[in-house]
């Protein structure tokens, strides 16, 4: 079977846009963390912003491999949620949400399909970023629990705290509300992420 011809074609078109979509909705995100003063989440998830645009790019990559000498237009027909709104606490309970969904639903049907078809490749292509996938659940959830529960600059036993901006570092169960070095804001404090 040709890759033009298949299902699999379809499936990285619909892949493709979604990466992309999933990294503008994620620069929302790092937009709104950014504004209100958490530096250091915002970066946190401009990593996963361009994890998402290697993953579009990877998708975009086979499909310009396919037989076709220029690839005019594929017509898809997919959903793509909309539901974050100017929250940030509720944009990452939402992001997560989306990572899952790609992680143990979407992605996996696509790498059987890919591999029933022929195109062994493309179906570990799915198979490896379904692990991404589930590392960013992972990260968007703790990052969502620690912001409702008030847990990302005071937890329960004494930790180290460092500043992204100057490299200062202090143990406590708090991390400063300003760096006694630099004078940086508590958002520049590196956050604590369990793996």
């Amino acid at each position: 079977m040709k890759l033009k011809d298949s299902k699999t074609y379809i499936n990285l078109a619909r892949s493709y846009a979604g990466e992309c979509q999933a990294r503008t909705r994620y620069e929302f995100i790092e937009y709104g963390a950014r504004t209100q003063g958490y530096k250091a989440l915002a970066e946190l998830v401009d990593k996963v912003v361009y994890n998402e645009f290697n993953h579009a790019r990877m998708f975009y990559t086979f499909i310009q491999q396919s037989e076709e000498t220029q690839v005019e237009n594929i017509d898809i027909s997919a959903g793509y949620p909309f539901k974050e709104k100017w929250d940030l606490v509720e944009n990452l309970r939402i992001a997560a949400e989306d990572e899952l969904d790609e992680a143990e639903r979407i992605y996996p049907e696509f790498a059987a399909t890919a591999r029933e078809e022929g195109f062994p490749e493309i179906a570990k292509l799915y198979e490896d970023i379904i692990g991404v996938e589930t590392c960013h659940h992972k990260l968007f959830k703790q990052l969502y629990e620690q912001m409702k529960k008030g847990t990302m600059y005071k937890k329960k036993e004494k930790v180290k705290w460092k500043c992204a901006d100057c490299g200062y570092e202090a143990t406590s169960k708090e991390a400063w509300k300003e760096c006694p070095l630099c004078k940086a804001k508590q958002g520049s404090v590196m956050l604590i992420i369990e793996d």
